[in-house]
């Protein structure tokens, strides 16, 4: 099902959006609000995109009539009279001060309790309601609005009115001298993003639509009624549950770039993050605090939160920032989670990104040039390690959904097909789970799998068809756990294999996977910090956990600044050996101990490197190193 977006591409990745059961709102600078509504079942959902009308109801009644009945207060009167004392008051010293001019409305009230506009105001003279005596009553009816399940009835009372009763099934009401409350009153249009005022940022807070940052008002922010998140109508006077409108008042222009319900409702600026709370249990128009809890500044990013922070961009340099709760300064602090890899993100802005709780508990973060950058983020075990990833085309979007045993993460991909740039569709491979064997692996790029390649005539064959994707491309194959190199995807999306498949060959476009720690550092007693000094790696002892293949190799004097550094290096196998001599290995678990070719570089440090499309999972690097003299 085709939707026509009023969004480019390039806009895309600035939209803020805030779901709610099965809508989603979208707001941007550039448009109006919007919101993504699903309908129907599984299998046959439908999808709309919709501009968000504020303050729909019900129509408005029209009260067709109001009379008075009146009760006996004087000799002159008779009280079956049908005009009563209305007809004596001006002759009557005792009547003449009593009469008055009362106002009445009427709203209309649908199934889900939204309520309409009021009617306009229907006056009557009668006595005050102070001076009603036994009979006085009036009796107010209106015409029928269609999807309405109940009609309030307001009474002015000093130019306000009050609700004074609740007509069920019915459009008739009589009023016998009910007393006006003045915490519910009728409802009053109000659009703060009429005239283009669009704003760029959306959240849901103490169960009101929040929207922030708008063009007129970049400082402000706006709150739905409590529960009727696309009411914006006014009570007069304010009650709690009326619609909220505050400016962040500060020494600059901040403009709201994000908003976050996180307990308080958290506000990235463009020169600091504030919190707002209220004093009580909830904020209402009268009582909003405003608190600074930094002064970093925010792009405008939609954050993410993890656990007991909140991660957002940093105004300048694209620096990942945490926001988390500190008992020591009783506030809210946060770190540089970019300090260990500040060459990733500065220079380049941060697109898009995306949170994977399991595996791994990693940020996945799509850079500007198409790069994909994640950090694995274990706030509780203080690791903060960030990794690159590479592809054969530019990663445009990412997005996390949850699968059955782990987190999806789905990823949107430009490729260059036949000299033209195609977007694919692709999401990461669930990780090896440890019932499957090596023939279960799925390490390549843009990949397919192709079972059970077996011939009509029941025999093995030596030709596997379903690469269309990678015509013309140099691709990795694993032939039933077995690595068969690189080949090359005929004109049909055919590969031929060196041995007759049987079972299950994955195909896909061939990448290296590099690590290599920083050089280790310490303190001595005898010279104190080794920084700078020569260095000898003795054994080394490589923990790993279901693997195979791979290789080792040690840096060189000046690798150390240079980001292919691992490419020119001598690389040795990591031994594997079957079970049995003639049977292919099986995935291993446990220690290798290797000696590393170095010498007394100042910088030295190890290289592992799988170039197969095999697991390779390190859990520990123990080394021996012998420290010299500084050079």
């Amino acid at each position: 099902m085709a939707i026509c977006s009023p969004y480019s591409i390039a806009e895309v990745p600035e939209i803020s959006y805030a779901q709610v059961g099965d809508i989603v709102y979208l707001a941007h600078e550039n448009h109006p609000l919007y919101k993504i509504t699903r309908s129907g079942n599984v299998g046959s959902y439908c999808w709309e995109l919709t501009n968000v009308a504020l303050n729909q109801s019900l129509v408005s009644p029209d009260i067709a009539q109001v009379t008075a009945t009146y009760g006996m207060v004087c000799g002159c009167c008779d009280w079956n009279s049908q005009q009563g004392c209305y007809a004596c008051c001006y002759c009557c010293p005792y009547t003449m001060h009593m009469c008055s001019c009362l106002g009445y409305k009427v709203s209309a009230v649908d199934c889900d309790g939204i309520e309409s506009l009021p009617s306009s105001a229907r006056c009557i003279m009668f006595r005050y309601p102070t001076d009603w005596v036994a009979g006085d009553h009036v009796t107010v009816s209106w015409s029928a609005v269609s999807g309405a399940c109940e009609y309030n009835i307001y009474r002015d009372s000093a130019g306000y009115y009050g609700l004074i009763g609740v007509a069920c099934g019915c459009t008739r009401f009589v009023d016998e001298n009910y007393e006006p409350d003045m915490t519910v009153t009728p409802k009053e249009d109000w659009n703060p993003f009429e005239s283009d005022n669009n704003p760029c940022s959306v959240t849901f807070h103490h169960q009101r639509l929040t929207i922030g940052g708008t063009k007129d008002a970049p400082s402000s922010f706006y709150m739905s009624r409590t529960g009727d998140f696309e009411s914006f109508r006014k009570s007069r006077p304010l009650q709690d549950d009326d619609p909220i409108e505050y400016m962040v008042s500060s020494n600059a222009v901040d403009d709201i770039h994000w908003l976050v319900s996180f307990g308080s409702l958290f506000l990235g600026t463009s020169g600091a993050e504030y919190t707002a709370d209220s004093s009580g249990a909830a904020i209402t128009p009268s009582d909003v605090r405003i608190n600074t809890q930094s002064y970093w500044g925010s792009k405008n990013l939609k954050p993410l939160i993890i656990g007991s922070a909140i991660l957002h961009e940093q105004r300048l340099g694209s620096h990942i920032r945490e926001i988390a709760y500190n008992w020591e300064i009783d506030g809210y602090a946060g770190n540089d989670l970019s300090l260990l890899a500040p060459e990733l993100v500065e220079g380049h802005k941060i697109v898009q990104w995306a949170f994977q709780q399991s595996p791994g508990s990693n940020i996945w973060i799509v850079r500007d040039d198409g790069v994909l950058l994640c950090l694995t983020y274990m706030r509780e075990q203080n690791i903060y390690a960030w990794s690159k990833h590479t592809t054969k085309g530019r990663v445009i979007s990412v997005c996390v959904l949850c699968g059955e045993s782990e987190d999806i993460l789905w990823l949107v991909v430009a490729r260059q097909v036949n000299g033209q740039e195609k977007y694919f569709l692709e999401r990461m491979h669930l990780r090896l789970q440890e019932d499957e064997e090596a023939e279960d692996s799925f390490y390549v790029d843009s990949g397919v799998v192709l079972e059970n390649a077996i011939s009509t005539d029941q025999t093995a064959s030596t030709t596997v068809c379903g690469a269309c994707h990678l015509i013309g491309e140099t691709v990795s194959v694993l032939n039933v756990g077995s690595p068969e190199g690189e080949q090359t995807v005929g004109e049909n999306g055919s590969v031929e294999l060196q041995y007759a498949a049987s079972g299950k060959v994955a195909v896909g476009l061939p990448y290296d996977t590099v690590i290599s720690p920083l050089p280790i550092e310490t303190d001595t007693q005898q010279a104190g910090s080794t920084t700078g000094m020569h260095r000898a790696y003795g054994k080394t002892t490589i923990r790993f956990h279901r693997s195979l293949g791979g290789q080792y190799a040690a840096t060189k004097q000046g690798d150390l600044g240079r980001e292919d550094f691992w490419e020119d290096a001598e690389y040795y196998s990591i031994p594997y050996l079957p079970e049995y001599w003639g049977e292919p290995c099986k995935l291993f678990t446990g220690d290798i101990d290797v000696t590393l070719p170095s010498g007394q570089d100042t910088d030295t440090s190890v290289i592992l490197k799988q170039s197969q499309p095999l697991p390779f999972r390190i859990t520990s690097i123990t080394t021996n190193v012998d420290f010299g003299e500084a050079p």
